[in-house]
């Protein structure tokens, strides 16, 4: 049996380590709890508690002291060995040791010397159970010794090489801490350019006149003799090129004078290490510290990588300017080959150091103590690890095991004892000693064989008060061979504490990870082992926390007035709590202004130093809690207006009087922010079945604080509070403490339960079922029954649970069912549901409708008649009457290729239903089906009906081809849906004229095979509207319209463009669009046109004419104008501005114009119009036996176009 328990728990959290951590902690001191009353009578070999380290290095300006402290029962002695033999103290005068221990004082200060005790000592503690042993300690003494006398010459170089100025400290004991500083002892700059090695070399890696000067001095400090040596002054000059020709100059030839390439820049060499690659070897657990430092011109940069890796992160660190890499903790597996690079923009170089990490011993397993009874068995287990791996050896009481006593229960194997059957007398101390050639470990275990009934070492009654929703430590600390088990009660009749709720450590401690109130009780400890059993009671009192309910507020005060920092607190009723006040988290000033009183803390007449961070600190025996506010301190400023805003959160919710299904609800509100508070909403969570989700539970008036709330069973409500003002809603509180309802049976059934079939012979049960909220308990589960309805069979019921469907199979086709499906849960049945019916499911309907009949209406729309069909054969639901019907080719060709069906659908029972959208003079078939929910019956047979002619649809088209003067040719294609045998086509048409006015119809009948026809004897140059229909025996279709123009007469102008035939039915026919008119006008203008050039040279002749305008003068009869009927020329109007033409040219009133000069005479018309041309260029109109004379100047007219302009623009 071991005593020493690991630490090990059955349940434990993540947040309760640090906590099992210290019980460990406790445990593993513990060999044999030292109770002074167990310890009267209860026997333990050696252990050694306390030795000084394995490499002692004293002072010697000191007394020596080499620890070893022990302990056992009874007390142990001590002796010691040096140099592996025995150490006799009482013959040394100078060496005493401590009474009760093992520790020596050797007395060297007064006479003697350090070095007279060096060596290798070794303690033994021993009593009647065995021997401990310490750890080899090697004494030796420090020491600092003087540099060596040496003389350094004075060092000359040139500006830009490499310097290594030696350390070479002395050796000493530890080593020294090396470094350089001058004559000031000021510590000389480094940085990558100069810097220390670990060796203390001082390395540049190029000079800089800056750095001549005498007193570069290495200081060595050895700290445990708090000296410092220090090495002689070295001196650097550093000259220039030009310096160091001058001086060649005075005493060589010119062959030997250095120019300035001595100074050029160079690539980089490594100072140290030497060559491209090293071995380094460092132990595991050290410090690993490799170092590349070269010279170059610019100073070279290091980088560090690893060839065969990436560097540790958080291990890795840079000193020395990156020219020393460092890596703490280092393992085997930071062996490897790390490569340094010295770069400079003119190279780089590359240095390789081999890596071997060994280690010393180090414990995988180290022996731990056992303490068996009488007849048990036990195991001594001794593992270590190293490179090279140690060798295990054992020793028993201090003397190497091969050699030790023999005992018959022990039995070695490797680096394991094994106790086989102990009896008192198998009582003593192992040593374990691993070893390998960089350190040895060595580790006491003894082997205590005792046979002691269980005692608990807790005190009887002890009283634990633990804060509730903490947790609850409640100990057991015993002991007992064999180990006793540890069993704990609450109450007097309890049984033992599950694992489930409880944790249940292995050092019989009890806790309970968040205590309630209802923790509260006396709890019995009970440890039992073969030899007797013994208990102890502990008695645990829950206590509420202490909070701050209402916390101190941030605040802003002008200089000179009063501030007031409130702090309620609300604690156990048990517990007195004591209120601090801090500023700025020390006490506060010593001064009268301010004043503390239960709540509240006044800062009267503030300063300007008075602002800061006040905290109001409330401590009990059991918890503290604080909270802090800030004071600004402002100038004197108008008073604000207050501020209006919604209700800050109510807070500090309480549930008391809590029953099966109510509770009240209690809490403090928040600030109204200068809005009294309406009333308070209160909502709830359901943390069991809903988490997260809020629901609205009940309203209160905003002068309560507390609400009565009735509550649902088996639900774990929480509850938050808001409040209201005239401004809005205040966020929600923090919510309360959980509170879990007891279970009860369902209130409520599922609610849309339905029975309808999948298949024809099945019945699928299906319904909603009830949340969580609705469950009232755990183990919801739903009774489902059923039975036929014109049946005398009994309910056949089924229990099921998380579904929302039941299928009942092997039922007759589409039977009526009576269904009912109950709530249950672990406590009790839902109330007796009500009764719904179903039916099992549909198959196809058995028999087509009958009897079906046609009645042809109209050429587009049909009456169907049927007869029913029974309703059993029906087999489901009637959905209603479906009709197919499709339309063959045309009823002339009598072909009875079917083509597309169409469907329609009649609801309900209906016999009867009319088929619209038919295409007359066509040949139609249909058939009727009965329609359930399963799908169609079959079809009735075919009936066939004709639909009468209807009337045709309109030509396709309708083109008016090669227009003459007095003909028009028409073009078109028969109808698209005649509807019908055609008989004729119909035309009528009418002439349109130049005021868009219709002449008279003319009706002409054209045979239906016809396709062109020619109208004769038309009306040149008219518009004509034609309106075409084709017509059946039904009677006339719809029309198609188009307009188109004949030809004009032999002025050669030709009709307008109709584009492939067609009639522009745009254009109009207009008298500035007759040959006849275009021709007159051109002659007019023409004859005005030579009056105004004959004027014109009359006038420049002498002006021997002169002209008198008249009015009523007399026209030229040459170039009266004509009128179509009687020979004159009639007005008409501008196109735009409207103008009268005037009649005739006016003579002058004084005299009459020859006839022989006519042609020279001027008109005096002013709106005359300039000859138009056509597209060759050619005058428009031609005068017989006329010559056009030379043209006028500045003839042009500003009129707008005329009727014959507008010609021309039409053309």
């Amino acid at each position: 049996m071991q005593l020493e328990i690991m630490p090990r728990k059955k349940r434990l959290s993540a947040g309760r380590a640090p906590l099992l951590l210290l019980l460990c902690q406790l445990v593993r001191a513990l060999d044999v709890p030292l109770d002074p009353k167990l310890l009267e009578d209860l026997v333990q070999p050696p252990t050694i508690t306390q030795q000084s380290p394995k490499d002692y290095i004293i002072d010697p300006r000191e007394n020596i002291v080499i620890q070893c402290e022990a302990k056992g029962k009874p007390p142990p002695s001590f002796s010691w060995t040096r140099n592996g033999t025995h150490f006799d103290i009482e013959k040394d005068p100078l060496v005493t040791m401590k009474p009760g221990s093992g520790t020596l004082t050797i007395n060297i200060m007064s006479e003697g010397k350090a070095e007279t005790y060096e060596g290798v000592y070794q303690c033994t503690a021993r009593n009647e159970r065995g021997a401990a042993i310490s750890n080899n300690i090697v004494v030796r003494p420090s020491r600092s010794p003087l540099w060596t006398k040496e003389k350094l010459e004075p060092i000359t170089l040139r500006n830009g090489q490499s310097l290594i100025l030696p350390c070479r400290p002395p050796l000493g004991l530890p080593p020294p801490i090396i470094f350089w500083m001058d004559n000031s002892f000021q510590r000389l700059p480094q940085s990558e350019r100069v810097s220390q090695g670990l060796n203390g070399d001082l390395y540049f890696s190029n000079v800089l006149p800056e750095d001549t000067r005498e007193d570069y001095i290495c200081y060595a400090r050895f700290n445990h003799t708090q000296t410092i040596q220090q090495k002689q002054p070295i001196s650097v000059k550093v000259i220039s090129v030009d310096e160091l020709n001058d001086t060649i100059a005075a005493n060589l030839n010119d062959s030997e004078f250095y120019s300035a390439k001595s100074n050029r820049e160079r690539p980089p060499t490594f100072l140290t290490p030497e060559g491209n690659a090293s071995h380094k070897e460092e132990l595991r657990g050290n410090v690993l510290s490799l170092e590349c430092i070269a010279e170059g011109l610019p100073t070279p940069i290091i980088y560090w990588i690893k060839e065969d890796g990436t560097l540790p992160i958080n291990r890795t660190f840079y000193k020395n300017f990156k020219k020393t890499l460092q890596i703490i903790q280092v393992s085997e597996a930071d062996s490897g080959n790390y490569q340094c690079i010295a770069k400079n923009p003119l190279g780089a170089i590359y240095h390789t150091i081999s890596v071997t990490v060994k280690a010393a011993p180090y414990w995988i397993m180290a022996p731990q103590n056992l303490v068996l009874s009488p007849g048990e068995d036990g195991r001594l287990i001794c593992r270590a690890n190293g490179n090279p791996k140690p060798r295990i050896s054992w020793l028993s009481n201090g003397v190497p095991i091969e050699i030790a006593p023999d005992d018959p229960s022990r039995n070695i194997d490797g680096d394991t004892i094994i106790f086989s059957n102990v009896q008192e007398r198998s009582s003593a101390v192992y040593q374990c000693n691993a070893s390998n050639e960089y350190g040895y470990l060595l580790a006491n275990a003894f082997v205590n064989v005792l046979a002691e009934p269980p005692r608990i070492l807790t005190s009887a009654n002890t009283l634990y008060q633990v804060i509730t929703d903490r947790p609850a430590l409640l100990d057991c600390a015993f002991f007992g061979s064999p180990l006793p088990t540890v069993e704990w009660f609450k109450g007097a009749k309890g049984s033992a504490l599950r694992e489930d709720i409880y944790v249940l450590h292995e050092n019989g401690t009890l806790e309970i990870p968040v205590a309630q109130k209802d923790s509260t009780g006396t709890y019995t400890c009970v440890a039992r082992n073969k030899l007797g059993m013994a208990k102890n009671e502990v008695h645990l009192e829950i206590k509420d926390a202490t909070r701050i309910i209402k916390q101190p507020e941030y605040a802003v005060v002008q200089r000179g007035g009063t501030v007031s920092f409130e702090c309620k607190v609300k604690h156990d009723h048990t517990l007195i709590p004591t209120i601090t006040w801090l500023k700025d988290s020390g006490e506060l000033p010593n001064d009268g202004r301010f004043t503390v009183d239960k709540d509240h803390l006044v800062v009267a007449d503030v300063w300007d130093n008075d602002g800061g961070t006040y905290t109001c600190v409330a401590n009990t025996t059991l918890d503290n809690v604080s909270a802090s506010a800030v004071l600004s301190v402002v100038a004197p400023t108008p008073t604000p207006a207050p501020t209006y805003d919604v209700p800050n959160p109510p807070f500090d919710l309480e549930l008391t009087d809590q029953l099966d299904k109510s509770v009240q609800l209690s809490w403090t509100p928040g600030n109204d922010n200068n809005s009294p508070i309406t009333k308070f909403i209160i909502e709830y969570e359901d943390a069991m079945h809903e988490a997260g989700l809020w629901h609205h539970q009940t309203e209160v008036s905003g002068m309560q604080t507390t609400a009565q709330l009735k509550l649902s069973p088996y639900v774990n409500y929480s509850f938050r509070v808001m409040a209201v003002n005239s401004l809005g809603r205040s966020l929600p509180s923090e919510a309360s403490e959980q509170y879990l309802t007891k279970a009860a049976e369902p209130d409520t059934n599922p609610t849309a339960v339905e029975g309808l079939g999948s298949e024809p012979d099945n019945l699928v049960i299906t319904w909603k079922p009830l949340n969580g909220f609705e469950s009232n308990g755990p183990g919801l589960q739903y009774k489902v029954s059923w039975r036929q309805k014109d049946g005398d069979d009994e309910w056949t019921s089924v229990v099921v649970a998380n579904v929302s469907k039941y299928i009942v199979s092997g039922t007759p086709t589409f039977v009526p069912y009576l269904i009912k499906v109950q709530a249950l849960n672990d406590v009790g049945f839902a109330p007796e549901p009500a009764v719904v019916m179903g039916h099992s499911g549909e198959d196809l309907p058995m028999v087509a409708p009958g009897n079906v009949r046609v009645n042809v209406v109209n050429s587009t729309l049909a009456e169907v008649h049927w007869d029913p069909v029974p309703l059993k054969s029906i087999r489901g639901h009637l959905q209603g009457y479906r009709i197919y019907y499709w339309k063959a080719q045309s009823s002339s060709k009598r072909n009875r290729r079917h083509l597309e069906k169409k469907i329609l659908t009649f609801q309900g029972s209906k016999t009867h239903g009319m088929l619209p959208g038919l295409e007359p003079f066509s040949h139609y078939t249909l058939n009727v089906r009965v329609v359930n929910g399963k799908g169609e019956g079959p079809a009735s047979p075919d009936r066939v009906f004709n639909t009468p002619e209807g009337v045709p649809s309109a030509p396709s088209s309708l083109k008016i081809v090669n227009p003459t003067l007095d003909s028009l040719t028409l073009e078109w294609d028969p109808p698209s849906r005649p509807n019908g045998i055609l008989t004729e086509y119909t035309l009528k048409y009418q002439p349109i004229n130049s005021t868009h006015e219709l002449g008279p119809l003319v009706d002409l009948k054209i045979p239906a095979n016809k396709t062109r026809w020619t109208l004769k004897n038309l009306n040149f140059s008219t518009r004509y509207k034609f309106y075409f229909y084709a017509q059946t025996a039904a009677g006339s279709g719809s029309q198609i319209t188009e307009e188109a123009v004949t030809n004009v007469d032999e002025a050669g102008i030709p009709p307008p463009d109709v584009g492939a035939g067609k009639a522009m039915a745009s254009r109009q026919v207009d008298i500035a669009t007759q040959g006849w008119f275009i021709g007159l006008m051109c002659a007019v203008a023409l004859l005005i046109l030579i009056l105004l050039i004959v004027c014109f040279i009359r006038r420049n002749k002498g002006g021997k004419y002169p002209v008198k305008e008249k009015e009523d003068a007399h026209a030229d009869p040459e170039i009266q104008p004509m009128k179509e009927d009687d020979g004159t020329f009639g007005e008409y109007s501008d196109a735009e501005d409207h103008k009268p033409l005037k009649k005739g040219s006016r003579t002058p009133s004084d005299r009459t114009v020859k006839k022989e000069d006519s042609d020279d005479s001027l008109v005096d018309y002013g709106e005359g119009v300039n000859g138009q041309f056509n597209e060759d260029g050619s005058f428009i109109g031609q005068y017989s036996g006329k010559k056009e004379k030379e043209p006028a100047e500045g003839n042009e007219s500003s009129e707008a176009p005329s009727p014959v302009n507008a010609m021309n623009s039409f053309v």
